[in-house]
Order: structure tokens, then sequence, then C-alpha cells
């Protein structure tokens, strides 16, 4: 959460992070676009679908 100081990250926000680099080939059903900000591992984009 750090790391992104100047970007809200809310406690759920972070526990989504942290479950996509536990998991294998995570997809991320989301409506929330602050997720295309974080980063899993550092720098990889967190992979997520979202409605249009």
């Amino acid at each position: 959460m750090r790391k992104y100081a100047d970007v809200p990250m809310s406690l759920a926000d972070a526990c989504i992070v942290r479950m996509t680099e536990t998991a294998t080939n995570p997809i991320v059903p989301t409506t929330d676009a602050d997720l295309r900000i974080y980063r899993r591992h550092g720098r990889q984009t967190i992979p997520c679908v979202m409605p249009r």
C-alpha cells in the first residue's frame, strides 16, 4: 500500500492485488478502474474483465 500512497488504495484493493499474486492465472471481474493502475509482482498488470 505504501507503493501507491498517491493513489487511493483500499484494503480491499490491496487484498485483490495480493490474491492475484498467489493465483496461477488470475482474472478479476470488476467495475473498479483503479485496478488498472496497480501492479502485481511489481510489474505485471492485473488481468481484469470490466463492463464497457
